[in-house]
């Protein structure tokens, strides 16, 4: 539902958003969570005030499903916190269909305590419990949280911009989100718990199904990577935003940063030592992940390891075997859909590649993205009997892209960026938002594209990872996290002046705004001496020594 100003009724600035929500709400529709004035979200709980238009935003948006994820994670804290008042929970990744939580108590976690606290999640729903926020000083906030023991949420508040900070409270009990919650409990009932490993597996619809619970999926090898990333930040001893800050105003992020990077280089080597290990049968290394995961930094420096090894890796550019334009998928507005895997001619492809492990010589094609023709080429490429194939592409973990080539041949990895760092305990920093901002600075630097444009493909770029690439995790032979627990404090330099230039009155603003007051909660690292020239963060700020 939208209102403009001047247009139909009156809406006078007093007006509470919650009145207006509840008056277009009707059974069975998506819930109704918050509200854009002018492009700014806002809670329920905010009165309209002066304003141009009114959009309210439900489940259905993804702007909606973090708000109700948001909401449902108060709820689980919450019902922690009542039946066992000294039980900590952690929230940190997504996974398995869900949202990991850890949980730490001195009695240890049981599965008998998981439906206790599930049990009393469902008691707080039906017993509807107003969910109220408070604006308070900053100091007032600061103060709370130093009296609760939670140091880290009183450190974020501290480093606040603003004078005022929300908190909300359900009775007695309050917390910091970074973001609008829900008014009531009544609403949280789609919600399913699991008892994992010292933890909780929490899931919550998406946007795409706003009524449906999604399934538990088993996710064991893409789970252990994001366990690897926890302790990683256990390593750095850097757990959360204010660690990071400390560490930057100390002086002494320069550790933190050779750490980190060393964690990388380690962990490429290892990959490269089992090729090494392996090279007589894998012949086929594959390279899948999704944008702006670095897998291009990613790739050459695997390379650099394999040679390392006295081994000559050859490299295959997927770009070359594109379909001309008229044999291209085309999507639902009829833009042509290079991301479909329909977009490559796959059985040219697997006839080299037969050819190419075969000892066989082959001439390789040449696209040109001018004319959007695939022209002879002139470039011959033979492969040695030692030397493995490097291939890069968003489809490289899909079998249907290499099938003439037999499964024991092939070694697939998928790279992303699986932050490693949260805001505090219970505000956790989403991949996607981290993969954004590298590539928004990315597009920037060398593509001269502002983050209005960013912004606009990332919904496209997102629903094509979501086909293309997210399906088939499970496929990989390895995983690499990309994330350096310290690039966002790097990042943040450049982000903010793009995303000061989004003007107010386009939708993408909201997003900005968000990513802005996310920025914030960083220190600047302002010097990037530190940081090696073949750094994967390089990919996206400069100064790489595989860019030229």
């Amino acid at each position: 539902m939208r209102w403009e100003k001047g247009k139909g009724r009156e809406i006078p600035a007093e007006t509470m958003l919650l009145d207006l929500a509840q008056e277009v709400q009707q059974a069975g529709e998506p819930l109704i969570v918050a509200a854009r004035v002018d492009n700014v979200l806002r809670d329920l709980q905010s009165p309209v005030g002066a304003f141009h238009t009114i959009e309210l935003v439900d489940t259905r948006s993804e702007l909606g499903r973090r708000i109700y994820q948001r909401s449902v994670v108060f709820l689980l804290i919450l019902a922690a916190h009542e039946v066992q008042p000294d039980l900590s929970v952690i929230v940190q990744f997504t996974a398995h269909g869900g949202l990991y939580c850890a949980l730490q108590t001195p009695s240890g976690v049981t599965k008998h305590m998981v439906r206790e606290i599930e049990q009393r999640m469902r008691e707080i729903v039906a017993e509807n419990r107003p969910i109220v926020k408070k604006r308070l000083q900053r100091e007032e906030v600061v103060q709370l949280f130093k009296q609760s023991e939670q140091i880290e949420k009183a450190n974020l508040v501290m480093s606040l911009e603003s004078e005022k900070a929300s908190i909300y409270y359900c009775g007695d009990f309050y917390d910091y989100l970074f973001g609008p919650m829900v008014s009531a409990t009544g609403v949280l009932g789609k919600f399913a718990l699991d008892a994992m490993p010292d933890g909780v597996l929490l899931r919550t619809p998406n946007a795409d199904a706003p009524e449906v619970v999604p399934v538990l999926r088993a996710q064991p090898k893409f789970g252990g990577i994001l366990m690897e990333a926890e302790r990683w930040a256990n390593v750095l001893r850097c757990d959360y935003v204010s660690d990071l800050n400390r560490y930057i105003r100390r002086g002494e992020i320069a550790d933190i940063i050779h750490v980190s990077e060393a964690l990388h280089e380690k962990k490429i080597a290892e990959i490269a030592d089992h090729i090494a290990a392996n090279i007589k049968k894998l012949r086929l290394i594959l390279i899948a992940g999704p944008s702006s995961s670095g897998k291009t930094s990613f790739a050459q420096r695997l390379r650099i390891q394999l040679r390392v090894n006295g081994i000559e890796p050859v490299s295959i550019s997927l770009d070359d075997y594109f379909c001309n334009w008229e044999d291209t998928p085309r999507l639902p507005d009829g833009t042509y859909n290079f991301e479909n895997i329909g977009a490559l001619d796959v059985a040219l492809f697997n006839d080299h590649l037969v050819r190419l492990l075969r000892g066989e010589e082959v001439i390789l094609p040449r696209y040109n993205f001018l004319t959007g023709k695939r022209e002879e080429g002139t470039a011959h490429l033979s492969v040695a009997p030692t030397a493995p194939l490097i291939v890069e592409g968003i489809h490289g973990l899909n079998e249907a892209l290499t099938a003439a080539v037999p499964r024991e041949k092939k070694y697939k990895i998928y790279i992303s960026a699986l932050t490693q760092l949260n805001i505090d305990a219970h505000n956790r920093i989403a991949t996607t938002d981290a993969r954004l901002l590298r590539r928004m600075v990315r597009d920037y630097q060398f593509r001269g594209a502002y983050a209005l444009k960013t912004l606009r493909q990332w919904p496209d770029v997102r629903a094509g990872e979501e086909k293309n690439i997210f399906p088939f995790q499970e496929e990989a032979d390895a995983m690499f996290n990309s994330a350096l627990i310290y690039e966002l404090a790097v990042l943040k330099r450049y982000a903010v002046p793009l995303l000061g230039m989004v003007p107010r009155d386009v939708p993408e603003y909201t997003k900005a705004n968000r990513l802005l007051d996310f920025c914030r909660c960083f220190a600047d690292i302002t010097e990037e001496y530190d940081i090696p020239n073949n750094s994967l963060l390089r990919e996206f700020i400069g100064k790489s020594i595989f860019f030229k």
